[in-house]
């Protein structure tokens, strides 16, 4: 019924089957990505978070793609080098994001420790507020105000906001997303113009402008992250810019190899 592909069955089957499995035979606290300052961080985890997944709705928008955009892809490059390029752009993905999230954990590593060095009412609002939400201990944070010089209080809020830091440090990654995303955009290399019929478009859109707004939006996304968006928004955009490159690199070297 589904002219489904070999090695995107394959892929197809892992991930659903590791899912499955995964919180008895893969822990994701050992095999998900974490920082590479990190304590639970360890190399093999750059290809193990690709087969993990935070829920079934994750997995299951992950496998759609995969399930949708995949096939044809191996049609045209074979099995063998669509793998290549899945595990190639999902660590490309990886990388990029771990790069990103080492930049923000500078960052986030320095506001701690001023806030550690100044602690005040509005200095934790904000604080939480930018990196929580401004409904995280809010009944805390309006005591907190009316007893600002309260040893007490002030100790609390420094534990928190340590706590904070500690969970927002060791928040890993997981999923296929980085790989997905690589496909999506060789598609829009490849075959620009087959134009796709989806559930948010009223009308038919080409392949090209598809990847060129789900582009956009990553972007912008990953610029103006919300306090409690969970999205490897880099992930996705690492995935898809390792698969320009990757293709760009194979369709040279193609053209080089016909003459």
């Amino acid at each position: 019924m589904f002219n489904i592909t070999p090695m995107v069955r394959n892929l197809l089957i892992i991930n659903v089957v590791v899912f499955i499995l995964q919180d008895r035979l893969f822990p994701t606290g050992q095999f998900a990505l974490y920082h590479f300052g990190s304590e639970y961080f360890q190399p093999v985890q750059l290809f193990t978070h690709m087969f993990l997944h935070g829920g079934w709705g994750h997995l299951f928008s992950n496998m759609f793609s995969l399930f949708i955009f995949g096939p044809l892809l191996e049609r045209f490059w074979g099995a063998n080098r669509f793998l290549v390029f899945y595990l190639i752009c999902g660590l490309g993905a990886s990388l990029l994001y771990s790069g990103v999230r080492a930049y923000e954990l500078n960052e986030l590593q320095e506001e701690t420790a001023i806030y550690m060095e100044s602690p005040s009412p509005i200095a934790f609002n904000n604080y939480m507020s930018e990196h929580v939400g401004e409904g995280y201990l809010r009944q805390f944070a309006r005591s907190y105000q009316k007893n600002d010089d309260n040893p007490q209080y002030i100790e609390t809020s420094k534990a928190e906001v340590a706590k904070v830091y500690e969970t927002l440090f060791n928040v890993p990654l997981v999923g296929a997303s980085g790989a997905v995303f690589a496909i999506l955009m060789a598609f829009g290399l490849l075959f620009p113009n087959m134009e796709l019929m989806l559930l948010f478009f009223p009308f038919p859109i080409k392949a090209k402008y598809f990847v060129l707004l789900y582009g956009a939006f990553e972007l912008y996304s990953g610029f103006n992250r919300m306090p409690g968006d969970n999205v490897a928004h880099f992930a996705h955009l690492g995935g898809m810019l390792f698969a320009y490159i990757l293709v760009k690199m194979w369709q040279r070297s193609d053209y080089q190899d016909n003459f």
